[in-house]
């Protein structure tokens, strides 16, 4: 007699602070290659998300980001991290002209209960994929970033966090009068995450 196996996509804590923060990494990624705040050569192409992707080669930047990812798991994992902010300043001046901003929504019950949810990789990675390809046609929409540029990462935690050595407080390096774009979310329906990208607005003009 034939027999079926029917299984369903259980998503844990654990494997929900993987997604996110592997999504973090990613999306990082995409942004300071499509930004151009490091060198086009400086990029190899894989495959993730159903995408070509890119990742940095430059040691230092892959050593940081893959501290990050860690450290945000972790976060992640005790429902403890509100948002990431990704911020690209002008090298020269340290003025921001872009903020990424990855808000966080955490359902507390599988925190405190260790409850698990229901939702299938595939739908998980088509939402992941669709944001994706907002940041990478980021140039179509951002203004031209025309100065050589640094990044920095800012991560908002509950005040009864444990911050590594590592970590300093800042600043949240604000922008006055920013344009607002809202990209797409995506949600492991443990984690929900809404990306925001903010920018200078040179359009300004003074009315007196």
């Amino acid at each position: 007699m034939a027999s079926r196996t029917v299984s369903k996509d259980i998503i844990t804590l654990r494997g929900s602070a993987a997604i996110v923060s592997e999504y973090f990494g990613y999306a990082a990624n995409s942004i300071l290659y499509n930004r151009g705040v490091y060198p086009e050569e400086s990029f190899k192409k894989v495959k993730k998300y159903g995408l070509s992707m890119l990742l940095t080669e430059d040691e230092g930047v892959k050593t940081f980001v893959s501290n990050l990812t860690a450290q945000l798991a972790e976060w992640l994992e005790t429902g403890k991290l509100q948002r990431v902010v990704l911020v690209i300043m002008s090298k020269a001046s340290g003025e921001v002209l872009e903020r990424w901003n990855f808000s966080i929504e955490t359902d507390s019950e599988v925190v405190e209960k260790g409850v698990s949810r229901e939702k299938s990789d595939k739908e998980i990675m088509r939402e992941i994929q669709a944001i994706m390809r907002q940041i990478a046609s980021s140039i179509t929409y951002l203004p031209c970033l025309e100065e050589p540029c640094v990044f920095d990462v800012l991560a908002y935690t509950d005040t009864d966090v444990a911050v590594p050595f590592t970590w300093i407080e800042s600043d949240p390096k604000l922008i006055a009068n920013p344009q607002m774009v809202k990209l797409h979310s995506f949600d492991t329906k443990i984690h929900k995450v809404d990306t925001l990208v903010s920018y200078k607005n040179d359009d300004e003009w003074d009315e007196s």
